[in-house]
């Protein structure tokens, strides 16, 4: 007697808890410095001066090489550039040069982690035979995709040598300027520039004019000065350019003003304070506009955690970011859903200003909504698609339909929605959760998906499920709905979530159950009849968020005893 093996059953990955997202640890922001032609003409000499010196100490320090801190020479450098400039121009080089330099090696460790991985992944499935399988791995369908998959792989494995040759050497390769734009030098028909215009972005991104701030200095920076009460910008010239001068002390002032309209009083707080504020003048060579950022580190926060955030009994909003819209759902502290579900769209077309715009507008929509239904927080998934990209159709599968999956995955602004949404929230005063993406949206179609459709009066997709799914997951209940959850009619239905209410007693003296005059407005908010203003009952949202009552207005006369 053959006895049938049971199959075993698929084991899933464990799912990372919940945390909040850190608050923001500076500010940046941008004015217009309307110049003269003979202002732009002096920044310009000022920023093509200063940045041929900082490339050259850049250069200096790459030779340097992977060396402590106390070995990488920045004092004599420093001293060096002081004859050429001044003391500070001279600090603000070696210190950007240092940032660039230990950018740069990250960049070479995730290059050489990403290439790692899609070694890995070809080697795997080579080591199994065309058209069989082996334990998980699956061999190539035929020889043809297994000979152009070892040719990928010499290709990367050589990438790779190269990549840690670099990083043994302690020597990556800097391109100041951007070496997209570099390599557009060799395409501009495809890029629609001219040789002219491309020199004009080239030389305007190699110029050098910044300044880092310095606490107890006048204004917060005495190298570039921003006075508070009347706008000027002063900033101290080089030494060889002290001819150009007008004012006292080597310094050239600008005719223009600034105001920095957005978040003015924090700028104006520090600046008044003489609190470091760093400033940076940069040209942007297709406007033909000169523009100055102020930037500064912001004072290090305390978040609530999710679990405080439960404790409390607070709203969330979960939501699932996708390609070309945000949906989202109200959750309640019991992980309810709670109203309709919405939809936020996003443009990603367009030249990336235009799609920033879009995705700043689509977050301050998302904003709105959390303030209006009184969320604390909002939920969303902590998205890297760093190892999918990396593979590539090795995971995210093949043929045309992989493609265009593919390049759905590679449209969604992930890092950019992860640090607007960061800034936004936490200047409107709410939390951001981040949770682990595992099964988010097979568990969100699979249990929520239809009981949301029963009661919903509009659409409900797979990423609304998705979007309960990452706000439950928040408030750390499980993906999965209990009994009684979402009823097919709110006011004729008697069922209720099992094990997740608790029982709340009615205040004595009440004449009769609140009558409602229509259906729920705005999803979680019900009309009052005004026959019925005299009762202390509960109304509906306060029943699902604790032991909160709703009092009458302690004018009315009628219920004064029963204030007392």
């Amino acid at each position: 007697m053959v006895v049938a093996r049971r199959k075993k059953k698929r084991e899933l990955r464990a799912i990372a808890a919940p945390f909040t997202v850190a608050a923001p640890t500076g500010a940046r922001i941008r004015d217009r410095l309307r110049s003269t032609a003979a202002e732009a003409e002096v920044l310009r000499l000022v920023g093509e001066h200063l940045g041929h010196h900082q490339r050259a100490d850049l250069a200096e320090r790459v030779a340097l090489g992977r060396v402590k801190v106390k070995e990488n020479r920045r004092a004599e450098r420093k001293k060096k550039l002081t004859a050429v400039s001044s003391s500070r121009w001279a600090g603000a080089m070696t210190r950007a040069s240092e940032d660039q330099y230990q950018l740069s090696l990250r960049c070479l460790y995730d290059e050489r982690a990403s290439l790692r991985r899609a070694v890995r992944t070809i080697a795997r499935r080579l080591a199994v035979p065309c058209g069989q399988r082996k334990g998980k791995t699956r061999g190539y369908p035929d020889q043809r995709e297994r000979w152009a998959k070892q040719r990928r792989l010499a290709v990367l494995k050589t990438r790779l040598a190269a990549v840690e040759q670099r990083i043994e050497t302690g020597r990556p390769g800097i391109v100041v300027g951007g070496r997209r734009l570099a390599k557009t030098r060799h395409n501009l028909g495809k890029a629609r520039l001219t040789e002219a215009e491309w020199h004009a972005r080239w030389e305007a991104a190699r110029l050098f004019l910044t300044a880092d701030g310095e606490s107890g200095a006048p204004h917060g920076n005495y190298t570039i000065t921003v006075d508070p009460a009347s706008g000027e910008v002063s900033i101290v010239l080089p030494e060889p350019l002290r001819h150009l001068a007008n004012a006292p002390r080597g310094r050239y002032k600008l005719a223009c003003t600034v105001a920095f309209s957005h978040r003015r009083e924090e700028w104006l707080d520090r600046v008044s304070a003489n609190r470091a504020v760093r400033y940076d003048i940069v040209y942007e060579p297709v406007r033909d506009r000169w523009y100055i950022d102020a930037s500064w580190g912001a004072d290090t926060a305390v978040l609530p955690t999710p679990q405080e955030i439960q404790a409390f009994g607070e709203r969330l909003l979960g939501v699932d970011l996708n390609a070309d819209h945000l949906a989202a759902y109200v959750l309640d502290a019991h992980g309810n859903p709670v109203g309709e579900p919405i939809t936020v769209p996003i443009v990603i077309g367009g030249p990336a200003s235009h799609r920033d715009g879009c995705l700043r507008s689509a977050i301050t929509e998302l904003l709105r909504i959390a303030r209006e239904h009184r969320c604390a927080g909002i939920v969303i998934e902590n998205l890297g698609f760093d190892d999918a990209r990396a593979t590539g159709r090795e995971t995210m599968g093949r043929g045309g339909r992989g493609k265009r999956f593919r390049r759905t995955v590679a449209g969604i602004p992930t890092a950019k929605f992860r640090e607007r949404l960061r800034g936004m929230a936490f200047h409107a005063g709410l939390a951001v959760i981040a949770v682990d993406p595992a099964y988010t949206s097979i568990w969100g179609e699979r249990y929520w998906k239809t009981p949301l459709r029963q009661q919903a009066k509009t659409s409900v997709t797979r990423h609304h499920g998705a979007s309960v799914a990452i706000g439950r997951r928040g408030l750390g209940h499980g993906a999965r709905r209990r009994a009684g959850v979402t009823a097919s009619h709110r006011r004729m239905a008697a069922r209720r979530a099992t094990t997740q209410t608790v029982h709340i007693p009615r205040p004595r003296g009440a004449v009769s159950p609140i009558r409602t005059t229509g259906t729920p407005n705005g999803g979680d908010k019900t009309c009052w009849s005004r026959a019925d203003q005299l009762t202390l009952f509960p109304d509906l949202e306060d029943r699902s968020r604790g032991h909160r009552t709703t009092c009458p207005d302690s004018s009315d006369s009628a219920n004064t005893s029963q204030h007392h």
